[in-house]
């Protein structure tokens, strides 16, 4: 045989000591639980415990008659149970002369050895009924009332406890593992986000010095224009006016003609599979079939037929193709009419040409220098008014600057988002981002229901259909509750939960937008295990989760050794 473990070993000291104890103290009267048992020392005389002044002969305990009114006095009997349950004292808060008419003890103690020691309330006992789930000794039923005797079955009950037991820290250990697991997730998410975070700190201030660097080139090629003479529509010569109204003009009637080419093409093609229809009609029908309309409809082909009609003219086709060509195709070089034409204001001022060079970039930039002076005081005409389109230069310094601010905008709201979320409540230790955007359905009769971390819940028919939203996720908030769990575990049972708030649903007939309320709970891997509607369009969810489990699993209650009498 291998080593005893150190936990056998520690047990079985337990409870060696544990016998010793109680060898050496007085046995404690029926019903009492070791918490109690300070209260019952006294060989003689009892002293009610939420009413010390009340001194009760020994022989009076468990007499079936209720003397103390806290009923301290029938720990073993059912006399006391129709005192309130309601919130008993606790044992450090008794016997300090309080008046108290609530009960004192929590109810009938069942050691259940073998097992876990439990209560059961006063009602329970000596009512015919064996309680297993509370007293599996049967201890509560020592009067045999109608007969019956409750076996003890706290081995076979206490066996089968440890095996769930011992199923369900296995299932807390691989849920706590699955949950660090998460933690470690959304912590990486977390500083990715940060990261991110910073590296748009600096690309905005990098694109906001480029920003302000294109609005001063913008500005400055603007300034430079306005010292030019720019022709274009209704400005130079004669020339190019007429220049300019014939290119827009030949630009439509290309695009017209196009247009009719196409339907011409279509047209012929539908003529030809018409008469590909009639051909075959005439060849397939039945000549001794008397229907006058079909020979009417033949002899009408035939001599639609023999007439004579020319093909279609490739020359004329080429011709159109020709035409259609591009501009520089056909020999038109429009930029030759534009810069061929100079008014006499640009021979003016280009008179500095025939100067030294230079003489000559002197001479020019304090031309230049005195056009925009004049221009900007109105003395000359600006060239650059709202009739005539900007230069290419213009244009493009306009380009790169749209283009810088439209990054510099884009990289600001990403910030702004990012931001938004690195402030956002992600529940304990930011484990929730790690499952955002994550879903788990559960059908339930005619609806799967979908529940994704942080987004929405949503309701989906199976008899087809569109799927209903069910809210949005809102907030996190916390609640107590105090809930049997079923006997599978999956439930919320007792203590502080954390809750997801969904809310501004599709709107319900007649009633309000829907919402969605999922209450979280420990368990080994994400589940949804109950869906109900409280309230018209109003649901409560209720789903198992290894990111809230804190150290232990949902329904494991941990019992200390002082209060398991093995």
């Amino acid at each position: 045989m291998g080593k005893p473990r150190l936990s056998t070993i520690a047990f079985l000291l337990y409870c060696l000591s544990a016998a010793a104890n109680a060898a050496s103290e007085a046995p404690r009267p029926r019903g009492v639980g070791p918490e109690f048992a300070k209260f019952y020392k006294d060989g003689d005389s009892f002293t009610c415990i939420s009413n010390p002044t009340v001194k009760l002969d020994i022989s009076r305990l468990n007499d079936d008659y209720c003397d103390c009114p806290d009923g301290s006095d029938e720990p073993g009997t059912s006399a006391c149970s129709y005192l309130s349950p309601l919130s008993p004292p606790q044992p450090s808060e008794l016997g300090k002369g309080q008046f108290n008419e609530t009960p004192a003890l929590p109810g009938y103690y069942c050691k259940n050895k073998g097992h876990l020691p439990s209560y059961v309330p006063f009602t329970a006992v000596n009512d015919g009924i064996c309680d297993y789930e509370l007293c599996c000794d049967g201890s509560d039923e020592y009067d045999g009332v109608g007969g019956i005797k409750c076996e003890d079955r706290c081995a076979k009950i206490g066996k089968e406890w440890r095996k769930q037991d011992e199923a369900r820290l296995k299932s807390l250990g691989a849920a706590n593992k699955r949950r660090r697991e998460l933690v470690t997730e959304a912590a990486r998410l977390k500083k990715e986000v940060e990261d991110r975070i910073q590296t748009l700190h600096t690309q905005i201030q990098g694109a906001d010095i480029k920003v302000q660097a294109l609005e001063k080139n913008l500005e400055d090629i603007e300034r430079q224009e306005k010292g030019r003479v720019i022709k274009g529509a209704g400005k130079g010569g004669k020339l190019t006016v007429l220049m300019t109204l014939a290119k827009e003009r030949i630009a439509e009637l290309v695009e017209s003609l196009t247009r009719v080419r196409g339907e011409r093409d279509e047209a012929r093609n539908r003529v030809k599979e018409l008469e590909e229809i009639l051909k075959k009609f005439k060849e397939e029908y039945n000549p001794n079939f008397n229907d006058e309309g079909v020979k009417r409809a033949v002899k009408a082909w035939e001599d639609y037929a023999a007439q004579e009609r020319p093909g279609p003219d490739g020359a004329h086709d080429r011709d159109l193709e020709e035409i259609l060509k591009p501009d520089s195709e056909n020999g038109i070089n429009w930029e030759e009419y534009e810069e061929g034409e100079q008014s006499d204001v640009d021979v003016l001022y280009k008179f500095e040409e025939y100067l030294p060079e230079p003489l000559r970039n002197w001479v020019d930039q304090k031309l230049r220098d005195l056009r925009i002076m004049l221009i900007e005081n109105g003395i000359l005409a600006d060239p650059h008014d709202t009739n005539s389109p900007e230069s290419k230069a213009v244009a493009d310094a306009r380009q790169q600057l749209n283009t810088a601010r439209s990054e510099l905008d884009t990289d600001r709201n990403e910030l702004q988002r990012h931001q938004e979320d690195l402030d956002k409540d992600y529940g304990p230790e930011g484990v929730f981002r790690a499952l955002k955007g994550q879903c788990v359905e559960q059908d339930s009769g005619e609806y799967t229901y979908e529940f994704c971390w942080m987004d929405k819940t949503t309701q989906k028919s199976k008899k087809g259909g569109g799927h209903t939203g069910m809210g949005n996720f809102a907030r996190i908030e916390k609640i107590v509750v105090d809930e049997d769990l079923p006997p599978d575990g999956k439930g919320l049972g007792s203590g502080e939960r954390y809750v997801l708030q969904f809310e501004n649903g599709q709107h319900c007939w007649n009633g309000p937008n829907r919402s969605t309320q999922v209450i979280l709970a420990c368990a080994e891997k994400d589940e949804i295990w109950k869906i109900v509607e409280e309230e018209k369009c109003v649901y409560r969810m209720e789903v198992g989760s290894p990111a809230v489990c804190e150290g232990k699993m949902n329904g494991v209650k941990q019992v200390s050794p002082a209060h398991n009498e093995l």
